[in-house]
């Protein structure tokens, strides 16, 4: 694979028509390693004299946010000088010039921005159910399987087994089972194809490490926050809402409260982010376990508009449907209000809707523009009246920039409650992860309970 990787990037430097593997805008670590596995394999295979190029579909400056992506590819030796990303090829120029055959996989759809690179297409291989509205008039093979490296791992042992190296096959080998949730039956996530693929590259290849060494290291680095700055950790799993031109970001943030709230320079962090993106106002939802593995949620709103601020931390302090249980933590950051958050089990897919309400009554109640920061002549108690008057009113839906936000959409692969096939492959998040091991965890802390006594 290294070699491979080696001469795609000389290659880039030839005037000449060029295979692009495209994975999806998320750039998992599905998304990227059946880029890459399949760019190989085609590349290995095809008789013709045809460059085959895994291109990575994020710009090479958002790789530090993945970070099991980062790890992994280290662990195998993969150089990042390697990879190519997709701000250091211009897809678009290619295809202007007719050098440009584009194979997508871990997607079928290609964003509005790409549009004109549909007629390029020329394969896809995924693993979640077609949209047929916007699918591309090509060759389609679609199986729903947990993970489209099960596809990838697949198309090379039938196709041509003696190419599989080691380091090929340890990259699919740990994604399935990431991505599986190793495999486990009562998560539900691995189908029969995935597990077979599993065995054999374990059979192919003895002395790949364990499935339970592998999963717990890549989980590990999914959420390993360490290494990041306060903006890339507000990035890193974001989304946002917006109404009349007022943008609300919210982030999940993998670490303690009180350690995020005592990041040097964390007031001009805040300020930088909302000011460089166009952001109102942040709430950040801090997400861990304690010492006894019991999951702990917290919760912080940074609005240098004090209306909006208390509209939104109203809001969030009285719903009953869901409540929060929220007490607030005293904070010496101004325009910043934190919380405890009392029930765990109300997660970043709840609070959404609260916060479209907090921005209806904040609509409601004043006119005041968001260009300057407020500074007086707004108390509590206005607020509050205003939040009664606006009662629990929900805008119809989310919109549209939480529906497409401006960093690439989070994987289409999720942990679900039900067998993943029964409605397809649901939407995949560090948050789901996240709510579906506190679930498992408070299952299995009951049980040992009830079988003590």
């Amino acid at each position: 694979m290294e070699n491979y990787l080696q001469g795609c990037r000389a290659a880039l430097q030839e005037s000449r028509p060029i295979h692009v593997v495209l994975g999806n805008e998320a750039c998992d670590l599905d998304s990227m390693v059946s880029a890459l596995a399949l760019a190989f394999y085609l590349a290995k295979t095809t008789e013709a004299e045809e460059v085959f190029v895994p291109v990575l579909n994020i710009k090479r400056s958002e790789l530090p946010l993945r970070g099991d992506n980062v790890f992994f590819l280290q662990k195998i030796h993969i150089p990042e000088s390697l990879l190519i990303f997709r701000d250091e090829i211009d897809l678009h120029a290619l295809h202007q010039a007719g050098q440009l055959t584009l194979i997508l996989v871990d997607h079928h759809v290609l964003p509005r921005s790409d549009a004109a690179l549909e007629e390029a297409v020329a394969e896809v291989l995924d693993h979640r159910p077609i949209d047929q509205k916007h699918c591309p008039p090509c060759h389609v093979s679609v199986e729903l399987v947990g993970s489209c490296a099960t596809l990838v791992a697949e198309r090379i042992l039938q196709g041509a087994p003696e190419i599989l190296d080691r380091q090929t096959a340890a990259l699919l080998h740990g994604t399935i089972i990431l991505d599986c949730v190793n495999m486990d039956l009562k998560i539900g996530k691995a189908t029969l194809k995935d597990n077979h693929y599993v065995e054999k590259l374990e059979a192919l290849f003895p002395d790949l490490p364990s499935r339970n060494d592998i999963f717990d290291s890549l989980q590990k680095a999914k959420f390993d926050v360490s290494g990041l700055t306060t903006e890339q950790m507000l990035r890193k799993d974001q989304k946002n809402i917006s109404r009349q031109g007022t943008k609300v970001a919210i982030s999940a943030i993998y670490m303690d409260m009180e350690a995020f709230l005592q990041r040097s320079g964390l007031l001009a962090d805040l300020h930088a982010f909302c000011q460089a993106h166009g952001y109102d106002a942040l709430v950040a939802m801090t997400i861990f376990f304690n010492t006894y593995n019991e999951p702990v949620r917290q919760l912080a709103v940074f609005c240098p508009h004090a209306a909006l601020r208390m509209t939104i931390c109203g809001i969030l302090e009285r719903s009953h449907s869901p409540s929060l249980k929220l007490t607030p933590v005293p904070s010496s950051h101004p325009n910043l209000q934190a919380y405890l958050q009392g029930n765990t089990q109300v997660s970043r897919k709840k609070v959404l809707p609260l916060l479209q309400e907090a921005l209806s009554a904040y609509f409601d109640s004043t006119n005041i523009p968001l260009g300057q920061p407020e500074t007086e002549g707004v108390s509590r108690e206005q607020v509050d009246k205003e939040l009664d008057r606006a009662g629990n009113s929900l805008l119809s839906g989310l919109s549209q920039d939480e529906e497409e936000p401006p960093l690439p959409p989070t994987p289409m692969n999720s942990l679900v409650d039900e067998c993943p096939l029964d409605q397809g492959l649901p939407k995949f998040s560090a948050e789901v992860i996240f709510e579906k091991c506190s679930q498992i965890s408070l299952s299995e802390s009951t049980t040992a309970s009830l079988s003590k006594k």
